[in-house]
This record gives C-alpha cells, sequence and structure tokens, in this order.
C-alpha cells in the first residue's frame, strides 16, 4: 500500500520559514519523481515543485522561485520542501506526490 504522509506544517508570519517532510512507503521511492503540490482555500490543486529519481534536477512553479527548495533523501525514503519567506498567499494545505497518488496534506498558514 503506498503512504505519503506530509508533516512540518503550521502557522507562521509573513516573512517566515517552514520546513515540510514527507515520508513514503509502498513503492521505490529512490527509482520516481516527486513532486510536492498544494491547495489552497476555495482553490485547485497547484503544482508547487518536483525533483527526479536521483535529487540533481529540482523544478519549480515560478509562484515559489527563489523562496522554495525541494529536495529528497533517498536512504530515507523522505521528500523535504524547505520554505522561506513566506507569503500569505502560500497558506493552502500541502501534499507531496507520486503521481497519481497523493497523501495525507499538511496545513500551512501564513497571517500575521
Amino acid at each position: 500500500e503506498v503512504q505519503l504522509q506530509a508533516s512540518g506544517g503550521g502557522l507562521v508570519q509573513p516573512g517566515g520559514s517552514l520546513r515540510l517532510s514527507c515520508a513514503a512507503s509502498g513503492f521505490t521511492f529512490s527509482s520516481y519523481i516527486m513532486r510536492w503540490i498544494r491547495q489552497a482555500p476555495g482553490k485547485e490543486l497547484e503544482w508547487v515543485a518536483g525533483i527526479n529519481a536521483g535529487g540533481s534536477t529540482p523544478t519549480y512553479a515560478d509562484s515559489v522561485k527563489g523562496r522554495f527548495t525541494i529536495s529528497r533523501d533517498n536512504a530515507r525514503n523522505t521528500l523535504y520542501l524547505e520554505m522561506t519567506s513566506l507569503k500569505p498567499e502560500d497558506t493552502a494545505v500541502y501534499y507531496c506526490q507520486w503521481p497519481p497518488h497523493k497523501g495525507r496534506g499538511t496545513l500551512v498558514t501564513v497571517s500575521s
């Protein structure tokens, strides 16, 4: 059974930082592209970032480029998203994704 469990969300002030983690199991994590996606209140799912199997090639949505960093630890089957300079518009539930699987998300709220 594929399991993707995101964690690390919370309430943060604008300009702050958070680090999200995603523990993956049930598939060969090190063989696949992984992604972070998010869903803001009342909006559709939005792709945030992706990374290749080896971790050498990250890609980002324009809305987060320069502020977010995606990485992975294949030995630990874990995906990360380092988020800095957070803005209120980053408020969303964040999910890690092994397409088409999407696990439980973690809520990030950016507010003063």
